[in-house]
């Protein structure tokens, strides 16, 4: 027996009748001043993050697992469907607008490193070390949407996304890291490029809310099911996970599997959640939540099968960075880079063409840019800092094959 739509956040949903509705939907510019389209603000935004490079790029970036040579084992871009996925069935249930949910969800891993987490975390201590700054996929999501990430417009330039700001709020503020029972969207209208560390907003919206929580439901059970299918977990294990789960009711059958728990804990939480309380789950629900986060991170993260994964991805990324700092004499790159294109020809040609792209500065009259980039420049190679950015900002572009391929040129003799 299906449940019955509530739509008691309706009224507090992101459309046209909210008060908030033009803050919503703010964009630095039009991207194609287009005057007829059948399509609404958020659907907009989809379809640009979907025909985006760096979306395409997530069906080859780990997701927790490296697993180039298994099929069915989970990659970011799956994830990122299972969010949308989750968040939509939500959204809808409670009335809050679908087309913002989808949005955010598909949107909201695009700053991810190759390798996962394990990348993350490896140029995160190359950034805090070299330049003292701060480094985290959600930062880095908005970065791409706003400043990386281009499409052609009709008269085949190529510009910035310029997404609407409730997307770009629910892409940085998407943490699912998240350990308190109610989630409630803030009320400030805040500059996004100030927030500094994640989970320092709430999302400005319901429906940012929904997708951060719905990230959470989305990963706990996959990266189980994975480990399960890794054969990770020993038997020892998988009978403490019945023994956690059981104690909600969740099992059927002595069972376990992702469909299971994400359709529990969607119930659960559709059935808790009313506006004036916020996004919350039963205190059962939150516990088991919590309990299987818990098991999760001694058992699956922290496994040392990883550990030859997590050394593997450190070298790849550490010497990619190594020979682009190489790279670095002030107003002298490009001829730095000449003198080693025929070692390394498909570095040499990919990075110039990144730092051609988003850099301003002096450059040999054969490497300005084209005309038809019309995109933001965001780094000074004048600037040691600027160019450290630019180097950790083309590696986190990259899949993990591309790593890996490049990895490959550089120990090639």
């Amino acid at each position: 027996m299906n449940i019955v739509q509530n739509g008691q956040f309706r009224k507090v949903g992101a459309y046209e009748e909210n008060k908030l509705w033009q803050n919503f939907v703010k964009r630095e510019e039009d991207l194609y001043g287009r005057h007829k389209d059948i399509r609404s603000e958020f659907e907009k935004d989809y379809d640009r993050i979907l025909q985006c490079t760096a979306y395409r790029r997530l069906k080859h970036k780990t997701q927790v697992f490296f697993a180039t040579n298994h099929d069915h084992v989970c990659t970011r871009i799956e994830h990122v469907n299972h969010v949308e996925n989750v968040s939509y069935n939500i959204a809808k249930y409670l009335g809050l607008n679908t087309e913002l949910t989808r949005a955010i969800a598909i949107g909201h891993d695009l700053g991810h490193a190759p390798f996962g987490h394990t990348g993350e975390g490896i140029l995160k201590k190359i950034v805090e070390d070299e330049i003292g700054e701060s480094y985290w996929h959600e930062k880095n999501s908005l970065k791409f949407v706003d400043s990386i990430e281009t499409l052609q417009d009709q008269r085949g330039d190529e510009k910035n996304l310029n997404l609407t700001y409730a997307v770009r709020d629910g892409i940085i503020n998407h943490c699912g890291e998240v350990d308190e029972n109610v989630i409630k969207p803030r009320k400030e209208y805040i500059d996004l490029k100030t927030i500094s560390r994640p989970n320092e907003y709430a999302p400005y919206t319901w429906e940012g809310c929904v997708v951060k929580i719905s990230d959470k439901i989305s990963y706990l059970g996959r990266d189980i099911e994975d480990a399960i299918t890794l054969k990770i977990l020993s038997p020892e294990k998988m009978k403490e996970l019945t023994e956690i789960v059981g104690e909600a009711s969740l099992v059927e059958n002595g069972e376990i599997n992702n469909t299971l728990l994400m359709h529990n804990f969607v119930i659960d939480l559709c059935e808790n959640s009313i506006p004036e309380d916020g996004l919350k789950f039963s205190k059962n629900y939150i516990q088991l939540m919590n309990s299987i986060k818990k098991f999760n991170y001694d058992n699956i993260y922290g496994s040392k099968r990883l550990e030859f994964f997590r050394n593997y991805a450190a070298l790849i990324i550490k010497s990619i960075y190594s020979v682009l700092m190489g790279f670095y004499f002030k107003g002298d790159i490009f001829s730095s880079m000449d003198k080693v294109e025929k070692c390394y020809p498909e570095l040499v040609r990919s990075f110039k063409d990144w730092i051609k792209k988003y850099s301003y500065g002096e450059m040999p009259v054969e490497l300005r840019k084209s005309q038809n980039w019309k995109n933001k420049n965001i780094y000074n190679l004048s600037s040691k800092r600027d160019y450290v950015r630019a180097v950790i900002d083309y590696i986190t572009g990259m899949t993990d094959q591309y790593a890996i391929k490049i990895f490959n040129e550089l120990i090639k003799f």
